[in-house]
């Protein structure tokens, strides 16, 4: 009889099992971005939904180093240089200062020449039908070639914005932006604007995303080779999102105006594994009793690259701290200049959670990239901002208004300077309790962003895209309402001027009728 119990239960597992399996989506993710911060929150994702039971093919230039279940890598490695760990200071304050064409060739027409590549180009020529795709997730950046792939493969599309909603986005999937209370991605302003200060988000917003578009439209030429005629252009083609998942929360971006389509999700990347640290470095953060500070500008930039006067002012800060310890993510040791101090300890990679999640690490000085803030908000640890590029400037001035970060400008950065703003931030408690209530508030939520990600992407699946903006398919004269409201002041103009020529009429026939009897009345007596 146990023995017939026992075959029961295995067959009955591997019935559910196999139902679990059967009811699972094909989806592609199409992340051809050559940086590897944007790629943390697309792998989480694409993670996720193998997790639960959805077959990925994931197209990036960063395949799985451990085989992972439901996760089949298409590898772009090697096609093109990865940005980790090699952008010099020279490099990115280059980039800071080019133009808006450069930002898209780089960033956009570049990569879309990987349509090219034998991987996506196999895709494109010979998608699978065993079973087919069921849809496509693409990263919402600079590169808009891809979005054809929706139409294409025809599927649902879905975007993921790494970061919060950039100034070109919101317009193509009918979101309501609102320059009077959102500020522009690259605007550097907080979000309580005087009427200068908005004004100055209003012009930028509309010259950014017009600027944008214009240079982004010549990623036509790239759909039209690789997936034949036929297709509309881009800006049509970023109108046919179902659904646009943005790394953002009202906690830390403002309360602001979405649509239906568009969910945040911020923090979704975030994996608190449990991993351990390494026995040295758990050595050496316990018995940092006296605090420890923790300097990481992301998985891009090398800080052993920054001008040696820069350099001096960080040693010399680092010793004016002491017995307070530092340890900090050098990609290259061996460009540092000499006499490191002996209160610091230098890694070429970190297990960045585990560190700030370490009861004696009491400040991060960080680039101000998004992930890397939202893993210091998860973990409760006060931040020193020296942002560089892009969204950081934004994102430590959010930070900063909720008190708790400071900020640096990475190009003048002295000993006193840097010194009193560690010791401020290290000593002031406040920033601390803030950040801690902060991270209270944006982690209370009724589902995880990983929850929120995976209901909403196979609602898209089953429902296909029911969450279209009527928006989008209005001028943006007509979203605005400024036919409405020009038809009103011309009606108001039209009855001023009807009211004006009647008050015209009875004056002077009042008048003219007076007129008329007071010359018969002098007729008269002259007669």
């Amino acid at each position: 009889m146990g023995y017939i119990l026992t075959i029961i239960t295995i067959v009955t597992l591997v019935i559910i099992n196999n139902s679990e399996i059967s009811d699972g989506y094909r989806i592609l993710g199409l992340f051809p971005l050559n940086g590897k911060s944007h790629f943390v929150m697309c792998e989480q994702l694409m993670k996720t939904l193998a997790k639960k039971g959805h077959q990925v093919d994931v197209v990036s230039h960063f395949p799985l180093k451990k085989p992972f279940s439901n996760y089949r890598d298409f590898s772009l490695k090697g096609s093109i240089p990865n940005v980790v760990n090699n952008l010099t200071f020279q490099q990115f304050n280059q980039f800071t200062q080019g133009s808006f064409k450069h930002f898209v060739d780089i960033t956009g027409n570049e990569i879309c020449k990987l349509l090219n590549h034998p991987v996506i180009n196999n895709i494109i020529k010979n998608p699978p039908n065993d079973p087919p795709y069921d849809l496509v997730i693409v990263e919402v950046f600079a590169a808009h070639c891809y979005f054809a792939f929706g139409r294409h493969l025809k599927v649902p599309m879905i975007g993921v914005s790494t970061a919060a909603l950039y100034d070109w986005i919101s317009e193509p999937i009918g979101n309501p932006a609102n320059q009077a209370i959102i500020p522009g991605a690259f605007s550097g302003l907080n979000f309580k604007m005087n009427f200068w200060q908005r004004l100055k988000n209003t012009l930028m917003s509309h010259i950014i995303k017009n600027g944008f578009n214009y240079y982004v439209s010549e990623q036509s030429k790239f759909v039209d080779q690789y997936f034949g005629p036929g297709y509309p252009g881009i800006y049509q083609l970023s109108k046919e999102f179902a659904l646009l998942l943005v790394n953002s929360h009202y906690s830390i971006n403002g309360i602001q105006p979405l649509t239906q389509a568009v969910v945040e999700v911020g923090g979704l990347h975030i994996e608190d594994s449990g991993i351990k640290l390494d026995t040295d470095l758990q050595q050496w953060l316990d018995e940092s009793t006296k605090g420890c500070i923790y300097i990481s500008f992301g998985s891009m930039v090398k800080i052993e690259s920054f001008p040696i006067e820069t350099l001096k002012a960080f040693y010399s800060t680092f010793r004016n701290i002491a017995p307070v310890r530092v340890l900090m993510k050098i990609a290259n040791p061996k460009e540092l200049p000499p006499d490191l101090p002996k209160n610091v300890m230098i890694h070429s990679w970190l297990p960045q959670i585990q560190i700030l999640k370490h009861k004696n690490v009491q400040a991060f000085v960080t680039h101000g990239g998004l992930m890397s803030s939202l893993e210091a908000i998860y973990c409760g640890v006060p931040m020193i901002g020296i942002p560089l590029f892009g969204d950081q400037i934004i994102n430590i001035k959010s930070l900063q208004e909720r008190k708790i970060a400071t900020s640096l400008n990475y190009k003048n950065i002295t000993e006193s300077e840097f010194t009193n703003t560690v010791k401020t931030v290290l000593k002031n408690t406040e920033f601390r309790e803030n950040v801690k209530k902060l991270s209270k508030l944006y982690y209370d939520r009724p589902l995880s962003p990983q929850d929120t990600a995976i209901f909403w992407v196979e609602y898209i699946i089953r429902h296909g895209n029911v969450l279209r903006s009527p928006a989008i398919d209005l001028s943006w004269y007509q979203v605005q309402l400024l036919d409405i409201y020009g038809f009103i002041f011309l009606v108001i103009i039209l009855v001023i001027y009807l009211l004006i020529l009647i008050i015209r009429g009875l004056i002077k026939c009042v008048f003219g009728t007076k007129k008329r009897n007071n010359k018969e009345i002098l007729s008269k007596k002259k007669k």
